[in-house]
C-alpha cells in the first residue's frame, strides 16, 4: 500500500496579501498633505456568501422541515465546478457552517462551495444520504442561479461527513435514495473527498484496544442508533451487528460494485476515535475493482485536530479538487439567472 505522510506545521503562516504600491500622484480627487496614497492590485474575486437557502423539505405526518445550506459563490462569468460540504458530527449533529478555513479556500480557488445540514439520530439511515443526494439535485436544479457548471460536482466530508461524502460518490446510478423534489436531476457526483471518514459502520473501532472498540458493540452507540434506531415501546435497541446485511448497506464499502468517481481518502494515524482502518479497507477495495483513488495518511494527526486546519493540508484538498474537477471555465456561465442577486 502506498502511503503518503504530510509535514504538518501548527503554525498558522500569513495569507498572500494583494500588490500594494505607492503613489507620488498629489492630484487625485480627495488628496491632502499627509495622506498616504496607495494602488491596490490583484484579481481575487468577491465571494458572495448566501445563506438560509432551503434546499430540500422533509414532510412528515405533522410537521414540515427545512433543510438548509449556506453558498459561497465567486462573483465572476466562469463556468464553476462546485463542492457540496457536508460536515461531521458523530451522526448526532450536521454543523454545516464550520469547517470555514477549507470552504474558503475551495471558494478563493473558483468553485462554488455549498455546505448543508441533513437528517442526523435519531433519523436512521437512509435519510442523511436521501439528504445528500437532495443537496447535489438542487444544486444541479438551480446551476444557473450560481454559474455551476453541473456536469462537475464534487462532494467533501469529515468524519461522519466523510461517511456521507463516500456513500454519495459510491451510491451514483442508484436511484433508491432518491426522493423528494428535483427527481429529473441527477445525484451522482464526480469527485469525492473524506477526512477521516467512516466506511464501514460495523468496524469503526477495527484495530483499537478491546477497552475502546467494545464501545461500539453497545446497542447505544451512533453508528447502532443510525442503523437500527434507539430502544422504544418494545424494541430494546441492538447493537450495529445485529443486521450485518442492513449495517453493511449504510456504508460505502456495501457499495463497491460498478464504476466510482475519482476519491481522496484522508486520515490520521493517531486517530482514536475513527480507525484508520477505515480509510484503509476502503482504499484498497476500491484500488483492487480498478478505481481511481488515492490514499493520504497524516502521520500523527488525530480526529479533527490542528494539522486539519493547516494550510498545508487545506492546499492540498484544493489542488485535488482542482486537478479533479478542473478549473472554471472563463465566461462561459449563463448570468441570467445570477444577474438578479448581485
Amino acid at each position: 500500500m502506498k502511503v503518503i505522510c504530510l509535514l504538518t506545521s501548527l503554525s498558522l503562516g500569513l495569507a498572500a496579501q494583494p500588490a500594494l504600491a505607492a503613489s507620488a500622484d498629489t492630484t487625485l480627487p480627495g488628496y491632502t498633505e499627509g495622506a498616504e496614497v496607495i494602488r491596490v492590485t490583484g484579481d481575487s474575486p468577491q465571494i458572495d456568501e448566501i445563506g438560509g437557502v432551503v434546499y430540500a423539505q422533509v414532510r412528515t405526518m405533522r410537521a414540515n422541515r427545512a433543510l438548509r445550506m449556506t453558498l459561497l459563490v465567486p462573483r465572476t462569468p466562469d463556468l464553476k465546478p462546485a463542492i457540496l460540504y457536508v460536515p461531521g458530527g458523530g451522526f448526532t449533529t450536521a454543523d454545516y457552517e464550520k469547517f470555514f478555513e477549507m470552504r474558503s479556500k475551495l471558494a478563493e480557488a473558483g468553485f462554488v462551495v455549498a455546505a448543508a445540514e441533513y437528517r442526523v439520530v435519531p433519523s436512521v439511515f437512509p435519510a442523511p444520504l436521501e439528504d445528500g443526494k437532495a443537496a447535489v439535485r438542487y444544486l444541479r436544479a438551480h446551476a444557473a442561479d450560481y454559474g455551476i457548471d453541473p456536469q462537475r460536482i464534487g462532494v467533501l466530508g469529515d468524519s461522519a461527513g466523510g461517511w456521507l461524502a463516500e456513500l454519495l460518490a459510491t451510491t451514483g446510478g442508484e436511484t433508491a435514495y432518491d426522493t423528494g423534489d428535483f427527481l429529473d436531476q441527477p445525484s451522482d457526483v464526480q469527485a469525492a473527498v473524506s477526512l477521516y471518514g467512516i466506511s464501514d459502520v460495523r468496524n469503526i473501532g477495527e484495530g483499537f484496544p478491546p477497552e475502546r472498540d467494545k464501545v461500539h458493540a453497545s446497542p447505544a452507540v451512533t453508528e447502532a442508533l443510525l442503523v437500527n434506531g434507539p430502544a422504544f415501546n418494545t424494541f430494546p435497541g441492538a447493537p450495529v451487528t445485529s443486521d450485518p446485511a442492513k449495517a453493511l448497506a449504510a456504508g460505502a464499502m456495501g457499495h463497491l460494485d460498478g464504476k466510482k468517481p475519482p476519491m481522496l481518502l484522508m486520515h490520521g494515524s493517531a486517530d482514536t476515535l475513527v480507525s484508520p482502518v477505515q480509510s484503509q479497507q476502503l482504499f484498497e477495495a476500491l484500488r483492487a475493482r480498478g478505481n481511481p483513488v488515492d490514499y493520504v495518511l497524516v502521520e500523527g494527526a488525530a480526529h479533527g485536530d490542528l494539522p486539519w486546519y493547516q494550510p498545508a493540508l487545506i492546499d492540498r484538498v484544493t489542488a485535488w479538487f482542482k486537478k479533479t474537477l478542473g478549473e472554471p471555465i472563463k465566461g462561459a456561465a449563463d448570468q441570467s439567472g445570477a444577474s438578479s442577486r448581485l
